[in-house]
């Protein structure tokens, strides 16, 4: 029955189950190939990385994606996002990024893969990520106008990836309504200790930059000199995770709290093989498992 009561606890819980389930698409040696054939340099992440994301949105320029992804500096998008219709084409981006995650999952689970479980899970994550209101989200409509795959794996993926990306795009609303521009986001993040500034600054942005954001909040009294967060950043920062939980809730209660337990205990073994894998770096700018 939908339209239940679900307890922000539990949406968090959703995201960080299904989380790593979507992002070793951006570490997987089997997305890494299909990368390289698509003409991606693969020495480090981020070429594949803004391949696999921009895909959905289309043939789009750096413009658009540093205002989709909100966090990272204009100048890091430049140098790995063509001009709109440079680049990998977005279809063949798009059919390459569901090889690779094929091959991933089932390079991590195996059998498991066409089980029952696996295809009761991605039913019901496929049942949460169409009660997604994708209006003002546009990687999660992006995600979501794309057609499903048969098989069930790649469900799951494709629904674990458009439920992220509606988390994260209303999480960009959270972050603008508490009055962080990008770079003071990462600042803040890092000011309540969800990772180190060095993880933090994998986004691009300069050391003037960094110092400017932190002196900016050091003034609303939202970090001390140090750079770490006081009580009022840590408020700040509670509430713009609350927000986040608020605006994603709505595919848990659509799906109802029995629907979303048993998501939960059907994504366990998987979240376990995955984080089991290696191929996740152990911290990372989300913060997971830390707030």
């Amino acid at each position: 029955m939908g339209g239940q009561v679900v307890e922000l606890g539990r949406v968090r819980q959703m995201w960080h189950l299904l989380e790593p389930l979507h992002a070793v698409l951006y570490y997987a040696p089997e997305v890494c190939a299909e990368a390289e054939k698509l003409g991606c340099a693969t020495d480090v992440r981020w070429p594949g990385y803004f391949t696999w994301r921009r895909a959905p949105l289309g043939a789009v320029g750096a413009e658009v994606v540093t205002a989709a992804f909100y966090s990272f500096s204009p100048r890091m998008v430049a140098r790995y996002v063509p001009a709109a219709g440079g680049g990998a084409d977005p279809a063949d981006a798009l059919a390459a990024r569901l090889r690779g995650m094929d091959g991933t999952y089932r390079a991590l689970f195996g059998e498991r893969v066409d089980g029952p479980q696996v295809a009761e899970a991605a039913a019901l994550a496929r049942r949460a990520a169409e009660a997604a209101n994708t209006a003002g989200r546009p990687l999660a409509a992006a995600n979501a106008s794309l057609p499903w795959p048969d098989a069930p794996h790649l469900v799951l993926w494709q629904a674990a990836t458009v439920l992220r990306e509606h988390r994260g795009d209303g999480h960009l609303a959270a972050l603008l309504t508490a009055g962080l521009d990008p770079v003071e986001a990462l600042v803040s993040f890092a000011g309540i200790g969800a990772a180190s500034a060095q993880t933090f600054r994998s986004r691009g942005w300069s050391d003037e930059e960094w110092t400017a954001a932190r002196e900016r909040l050091v003034a609303r009294g939202l970090l001390d000199a140090e750079g770490t967060a006081t009580g009022a950043g840590r408020a700040l920062r509670a509430e713009v995770e609350r927000v986040t939980d608020e605006l994603a809730a709505a595919p848990w209660r659509s799906l109802g709290p029995e629907g979303t337990a048993r998501l939960a205990e059907l994504l366990g073994p998987l979240w376990l093989e995955v984080l089991g894998s290696g191929l996740l770096p152990s911290e990372n700018t989300l913060g997971i498992g830390k707030v």
